[in-house]
């Protein structure tokens, strides 16, 4: 058995595209993206995010069209969107497809139904979203949402970022 200090199966630098790589040297915030209730929930770790300010407020993200998430969204119209915060690693990995989730996205933690989706218990900072359009953008579907309701915690905890294939704590 060999262990690797880099992941095996990754593609050869000489070979990845430009516009990832630079993509891949802005700081993204960590996030995940919920929507429906009971047995019909859904949810997907994204980064390519970025909140508006205005009245109202809006969210902004590229999220993949086929995903599980998107189908929920767009038949409920609504979403959840949560920050994620240090030590919220696992999560963020469980959500975006590379870390087993044997009996589902939400079998492990403890979870909220909310209006909009699933909210994590322990989330400080989460959004409730009603979904205003979609259209396709580069590889994906970029998702506009109404953010229809905040929450904020009082104290922030410090954000989780990824930046280059990994997750970064904000230091300081």
């Amino acid at each position: 058995m060999t262990i690797h200090t880099s992941d095996p199966f990754a593609t050869p630098e000489d070979q990845r595209s430009p516009i990832r790589r630079l993509r891949g040297r802005l700081p993204s915030p960590v996030t995940i993206w919920t929507a429906g209730a009971g047995m019909a929930r859904a949810g997907l770790t994204v980064s390519s995010m970025l909140v508006v300010d205005g009245e109202p407020g809006r969210i902004i993200g590229i999220i993949d069209d086929e995903s599980d998430l998107w189908d929920t969204m767009k038949s409920t119209g609504r979403g959840a969107v949560t920050m994620l915060h240090q030590g919220d690693h696992l999560l963020a990995d469980r959500f975006a497809g590379i870390f087993p989730a044997p009996g589902g996205l939400f079998a492990d933690g403890s979870w909220i139904d909310s209006d909009f989706g699933p909210i994590p218990s322990d989330a400080a900072t989460w959004a409730g979203v009603q979904v205003d359009a979609a259209n396709p953008f580069g590889f994906g579907l970029l998702v506009t949402v109404t953010i229809v309701e905040l929450h904020l915690d009082a104290d922030p905890a410090k954000p989780l970022l990824h930046v280059r294939g990994r997750y970064r704590d904000l230091a300081g």
